[in-house]
């Protein structure tokens, strides 16, 4: 855990991977996210003023959105609160995507199989663009690709949301998973930890602009604001 394993893949990135496991895994995300994503504190503090300081009315690309369970999850907390948010889930997996695309429909939410550059190349801009556990996947280059994406698709800020490696994290996780037999939750979930930043790290390889800020316990948000 001192170093990062950037080179462990994790099982449901496999192109031959089971694919009943893969959409069990794409479900039970739904559960994980909610519980231990952090999200609905980022909702609160970046998404909820967002709206609320325009028309009521915010615009959202979900990179890297896997089953669509996070953009779902957002739209009804921001329909909960009176608002609209439009969100564009996009990930390039296109099995991803077929996943996604069967989901019983929610107002305001799509989603495609795309990669961010494909709507750098439409000229595609939102309020915010987000991503959840999708840095520590990511190569160096890709990384910076990604982030460069965020500065011209995002309006006002860009908010990535990913894992914080730490022994206790690991520790903590292997027990919490045992509940979701059946898929790649816990095994891919450990070797994410293990491919994860530490906030130093983090910080060491942004570009400038960019900040590593607490999410959650286990969790950081390397974020982008529009001045």
């Amino acid at each position: 855990m001192r170093e990062r394993a950037a080179g462990v893949v994790e099982l449901m990135d496999l192109p031959d991977c089971d694919p009943w496991r893969l959409d069990n895994t794409y479900r039970q995300f739904a559960v994980v996210n909610r519980v231990l994503g952090g999200w609905r504190r980022l909702y609160r503090r970046e998404l909820l003023p967002m709206m609320t300081a325009g028309s009521g009315t915010a615009t959202l690309l979900d990179i890297g959105s896997g089953g669509g369970d996070l953009a779902v999850m957002l739209a009804r907390w921001a329909e909960r609160d009176g608002l609209t948010l439009r969100i564009t889930g996009i990930d390039p997996d296109p099995r991803a995507a077929a996943f996604a695309s069967k989901r019983q429909p929610v107002r305001g939410v799509e989603f495609r199989q795309a990669h961010s550059g494909d709507l750098v190349q439409e000229g595609r801009t939102y309020d915010a663009v987000i991503s959840n556990h999708v840095l520590h996947h990511l190569s160096a280059d890709e990384l910076q690709q990604l982030l460069a994406h965020s500065q011209i698709l995002a309006a006002q800020k860009a908010l990535h949301n990913d894992l914080r490696r730490s022994p206790i994290a690991y520790a903590l996780f292997g027990v919490a998973a045992l509940p979701f037999p059946r898929s790649y939750i816990r095994a891919d979930g450990l070797t994410s930890i293990r491919r994860s930043y530490t906030p130093p790290e983090l910080a060491a390889i942004a570009p400038p602009g960019w900040t590593v800020e607490r999410s959650t316990t286990f969790h950081q948000v390397l974020a982008w604001r529009r001045n």
